[in-house]
């Protein structure tokens, strides 16, 4: 009896969704076995139109700062995994807390991002609002956070702003909520099509 219960506790686990923090690096996980390695962040940044420059820079730094973080306990790894079921644990310290500690979407932060930082218009962050928020999240002494959040905002702004130089609410959005990559792959496919056809 107690084994049956312990299994139906197990699957119950198994079967839980992904929190949209999961969710947004699960693009990355090309192999679906819950492990990323420095090969398949390249692979993902290509799938959304990153140049080779960058999607090298980026799978490298990604994977060496994010692979301890999201292995607790156990030895370094020459290879740099990131465990996708961890990594709540590599929330920096300067981020905008849109994610809480578990990894969950606040609505109600994100709305106060723009509310406090989109000055120009309300639907969008310009590249001057952009440093005031990471300005603003600075935490004193915290220069490896700083430095990651300010990677991962100054690499999405680059990625996706407008003809206009703003970085759009809606695409924000998709980054918290873990659609953004995969809209991106499949616009760069549309594209591809669209020029052979």
């Amino acid at each position: 009896m107690a084994s049956s219960s312990s299994n139906i506790d197990e699957e119950r686990i198994e079967k839980q969704e992904p929190t949209p923090l999961e969710k947004h690096v699960m693009f990355f996980e090309i192999n679906k076995d819950g492990v990323i390695y420095p090969w398949e962040t390249y692979r993902g940044f290509r799938k959304i139109g990153s140049g080779v420059l960058l999607s090298t820079v980026a799978s490298i730094f990604i994977n060496i700062s994010l692979s301890g973080k999201t292995r607790p306990g156990k030895w370094p790894s020459p290879l740099f995994p990131i465990e996708v079921k961890n990594i709540k644990f590599a929330k920096c310290g300067s981020d905008s807390d849109i994610y809480d500690t578990e990894g969950r979407f606040f609505p109600e932060k994100f709305e106060e991002l723009y509310k406090k930082h989109a000055r120009t218009n309300g639907n969008a962050l310009t590249a001057g609002e952009l440093d005031e928020l990471l300005k603003a999240n600075k935490q004193p002494k915290d220069f490896a956070g700083h430095i990651a959040a300010k990677s991962e905002w100054k690499v999405l702004y680059l990625l996706c702003k407008d003809e206009h130089g703003l970085l759009p609410k809606d695409t924000v959005r998709s980054v918290y909520d873990g659609s953004l990559f995969e809209l991106m792959a499949k616009a760069k496919v549309k594209t591809i099509q669209e020029t052979r056809g």
